[in-house]
């Protein structure tokens, strides 16, 4: 199963070259990304059946060589990326628009096709790595080929780019020099070997801190969260799903498996209580507030990302040795967590593949501007408001089981606070999806609809003004995935214990 691993690294990697090269490079992304998913299923059900898959390139063990694991938070954000990228590029293949502007030159678009795959490369290769190093050449991957994407929305992505890329960098040093201070304290880069090496003082506490701290600035987690709703406004359509559902995603993994390793730190737990929770009321009102509709997603995003790290410091405890109780809420919020990761993702694209859609059928990237949109793209809306109610945690959704599960980790464990904030948090997601969906479904006025020359959606006729109706293939690719992260809840036990597989000790892996 080792050569499974490999192959799932290689394919996209090679995918990506040939995307550059080959005419046919729309063919090649979509049929790469086809193909990673069943390498994808493959994985997880290999997993869920025997446990974590562990491989070492040439033969070489750790310490001396490259370490590759795949275990079960690995095998199911990597079906996620996979199932999202191949969605996200059958909806690029219909709208080429939805790769960049029409005013930039085609050869820019074209980098479109090989960027996204060499994106997902870097996204496994996070998934897989069982060492540091190998990590943060696999974190700088990933972030090189996202910020190439956003660039790829014209002269007006280039600032929003540029300051991701700033942004990331200073994350980067803070998780590089994090390495640095484990490998001079132990002599090693094999994360296992790292933690048993460490002993607990200052040493180790400076190294969570900051990694921790390098890695939030990826993740986006308020209040370092700048770049991330300037860098979705400015993305083509087809670039915003895989930022939201998959980028920050890799980040998060990483942080998940540090600060699991290192055993965490109780008041680094506190603080990082604090700005997530601060990020879900941060988040919502602005998304509940913001005039854009792609900004109303993006701030979306930010209030996502502090339901996920909520789950550090609820896992602290039983890191530290805690009782029964503590295993028990650490391993129920795990659960929770991840499936809320999972749902996030799938809904998250939807609802950007919705919104950018939404924007050319309106002609306008404003929400006051979205009169008739419903009854022109019923399909569109609809994904929206199933993605809506997924990210809001309402039943029947793969978001509602994830977050009744963290509800009764946070009730068991007495974290009164968890409770609101997670009930805070679903009625301004709520609220927010509502408010889209009540622009939908006014009647268009005599403003809405594109001005005539826009390169917003297609003329009908020649001199029509009214508003555009997208293809099947700007619709299919939305819904598809919004109704997976709602039917996903039939199946979310066996997700469930995936995510468990190969998990810490310390929350009953």
């Amino acid at each position: 199963m080792g050569d499974v691993v490999l192959a799932s690294l290689l394919l996209p990697l090679a995918g990506a070259v040939a995307a550059a090269v080959a005419p046919a490079r729309r063919t090649v992304a979509v049929v790469t990304a086809a193909g990673q998913t069943v390498l994808a299923v493959v994985l997880a059900v290999t997993v869920l059946r025997d446990g974590p898959v562990a491989t070492a390139p040439g033969g070489w063990e750790p310490p001396l060589g490259i370490a590759l694991r795949v275990d079960g938070v690995a095998a199911a954000v990597g079906l996620l990326a996979a199932v999202v990228v191949t969605a996200v590029l059958a909806h690029a293949c219909a709208s080429p628009a939805s790769t960049g502007p029409a005013t930039e030159p085609a050869a820019g678009r074209s980098a479109y096709w090989p960027l996204t795959l060499l994106t997902l490369a870097g996204l496994q290769a996070v998934l897989v790595a069982a060492d540091l190093f190998t990590t943060y050449v696999a974190l700088e991957l990933l972030t090189l080929g996202a910020v190439a994407l956003v660039a790829l929305g014209g002269r007006g992505a280039y600032g929003p780019a540029l300051r991701y890329l700033c942004l990331a960098v200073l994350g980067s040093f803070a998780f590089l020099v994090a390495v640095a201070l484990v490998y001079a304290r132990t002599g090693t880069l094999t994360l296992d070997l790292a933690a048993a090496a460490l002993p607990p003082g200052p040493a180790l506490t400076t190294a969570l801190g900051l990694a921790t701290v390098g890695l939030l600035v990826k993740s986006a987690l308020f209040p370092l969260h700048a770049w991330l709703p300037d860098a979705h406004a400015a993305a083509p359509t087809a670039v915003s799903p895989l930022l939201s559902a998959l980028v920050v995603k890799g980040s998060f993994v990483v942080l998940l498996r540090v600060w699991t390793a290192l055993g965490g730190d109780a008041a680094l737990a506190s603080v990082l209580a604090v700005l997530a929770t601060g990020a879900v009321a941060w988040g919502g009102v602005l998304a509940l507030r913001a005039a854009a509709l792609k900004r109303v997603v993006a701030y979306s995003t930010v209030a996502q990302v502090g339901y996920l790290v909520l789950l550090l410091p609820l896992v602290t405890p039983a890191l530290a040795g805690g009782d029964g109780v503590a295993v028990d809420v650490a391993r129920t919020a795990w659960q929770g967590v991840l499936l809320v990761l999972l749902a996030h993702g799938l809904a998250k694209a939807a609802m950007f593949l919705a919104a950018g859609t939404l924007v050319g059928v309106a002609g306008s990237g404003r929400v006051a501007d979205l009169g008739g949109t419903a009854a022109r793209a019923p399909v569109v809306v609809t994904a929206y408001a199933l993605a809506g109610v997924c990210l809001a945690g309402l039943p029947p959704s793969l978001g509602f089981v994830g977050k009744w599960a963290l509800l009764d980790a946070a009730l068991t464990g007495g974290r009164w606070w968890v409770v609101a904030v997670l009930l805070g948090g679903g009625l301004l997601t709520a609220a927010a999806t509502a408010r889209v969906l009540a622009a939908t479904l006014r009647e268009p006025g005599p403003g809405d609809g594109p001005p005539p020359g826009t390169p917003h959606g297609r003329e009908e006729a020649p001199g029509a003004t009214a508003l555009p109706t997208p293809r099947a293939g700007e619709r299919w690719p939305a819904l598809a995935l919004a109704l997976l992260a709602v039917v996903t809840c039939v199946g979310s036990a066996w997700l469930a214990d995936l995510v468990l597989v190969g998990a810490p000790p310390g929350v009953g892996g």
